[in-house]
């Protein structure tokens, strides 16, 4: 893929200072931490190092330093191809399916302001309505395992809460003795999903209001009445709740290309970036409300950043959890049954995994490239203005 044209980092260089001393009081020191990541990625600031192939002997030019923060949009093509290297030993030889929860757009404000508590009450009401429906005998009557992924986003930038849910078509028998599929082309209905998910969600906030878990400032300052906050809930229930479940994958090698579009994902990539003009920034966008079409976007620096940063995850805030039999608690031991009971090859070891991951591959010939020498970003500047300054100083 090309080297894009525009990039985050050129824009937060170009206008960041000035977003932070207009929004200096509602920016968390979060948010701000991102910024400064970004911005210094792959600079001389993070010092840099130089590594070399034994085999092919490719050249021996200086690397800068990666951030390595999570909401970087350069910095997540290592991480990702990690983790999938991860899953991809955990794959079924069975059908999957992806489900998607939505919270309605009532919630937005009460969320940007409870980011880590209802970002948790969410995967909580997911995983429990998808185990619960599950382990009915009406639907599928298993323990099944799988994964989510929180993205905050629309196309857009704007804010959208929603869980993505990697679902292998089955489960385990309740003695876990059979492994029970599912139909190829149906998995769980997403009526019964949507309604369960409704009522776990909103008893979260019943119980997180009731324990003095929840703030409330700005235009959400009334709701902290409990008359108030319980008028609220009850709008909850006017409207369905938008649960959608995708065609089925297939199989493992169709859930490894959905893996690599979507895990490890930020806001907004540099190659939907297409120009910035110093005060305007355009981008790709698609349409999903209009028939999937794709459109371009002109914002200004400062709403693009604005929008940007609604998405820094709390400090902590672990954006990608398995449950059920994918569980961490239990994974290694669910997973080989799995095996067991679908006749597949047991599951690799992780230092097997981590071995193949350990290291860069040289871009020429594959091969493991080794480092000869870390910088520190002192000794970068030194090199360039030295002349004295060489390789093996």
């Amino acid at each position: 893929m090309n080297r894009p044209t525009v990039e985050v980092a050129d824009i937060l260089r170009a206008q960041g200072d000035d977003f932070i001393d207009r929004h200096r009081d509602r920016i968390r020191f979060q948010q701000l931490k991102v910024m400064s990541a970004i911005m210094r990625c792959r600079t001389a600031a993070l010092g840099g190092h130089i590594d070399t192939c034994p085999q092919c002997g490719d050249d021996r030019t200086i690397s800068y330093n990666s951030c390595r923060n999570r909401h970087c949009p350069k910095c997540q093509t290592q991480a990702r191809q990690r983790w999938i290297a991860a899953r991809e030993r955990e794959l079924l030889a069975v059908t999957y399916f992806h489900v998607v929860f939505t919270l309605p757009h009532e919630l937005h404000t009460l969320i940007l302001q409870n980011q880590a508590e209802l970002y948790s009450l969410l995967f909580h009401a997911v995983a429990e309505t998808l185990l619960e429906v599950a382990r009915n005998p009406k639907h599928l009557g298993a323990d099944i395992g799988f994964f989510g992924i929180l993205h905050t986003w629309g196309q857009n930038m704007l804010f959208h809460p929603h869980i993505h849910c990697v679902i292998p078509g089955g489960g385990l028998a309740r003695d876990h003795r059979q492994w029970i599929h599912s139909r190829r082309s149906f998995f769980l209905p997403v009526k019964v999903l949507g309604k369960v998910f409704r009522g776990k969600f909103v008893a979260g906030l019943r119980k997180a209001f009731r324990k003095q878990r929840l703030s409330f400032s700005g235009q959400l300052q009334h709701m902290a009445e409990p008359k108030s906050f319980a008028a609220f809930l009850r709008t909850l229930f006017r409207q369905n709740w938008v649960v959608y479940a995708k065609p089925p994958f297939g199989g493992p090698e169709q859930v490894l290309h959905y893996l690599g579009r979507y895990t490890h994902r930020v806001a907004i990539s540099n190659h939907r970036l297409l120009s910035f003009d110093g005060n305007d920034v355009t981008f790709r966008w698609r349409d999903y409300a209009h028939g999937n079409k794709q459109k371009t976007m002109i914002v200004s620096a400062d709403e693009f950043i604005r929008r940007f940063l609604l998405h820094v995850l709390p400090k902590g805030f672990v954006r990608i959890r398995h449950f059920g039999f994918m569980a961490n608690s239990q994974r290694s031991a669910s997973m080989q049954r799995c095996h067991q009971l679908l006749a597949m090859a047991p599951v690799a070891s992780s230092e097997e995994v981590a071995l193949t991951n350990a290291t860069r591959l040289c871009p020429i010939c594959r091969a493991p490239m080794t480092v000869i020498q870390r910088l520190t970003a002192a000794q970068i500047a030194w090199r360039f203005v030295s002349p004295s300054f060489s390789d093996t100083s």
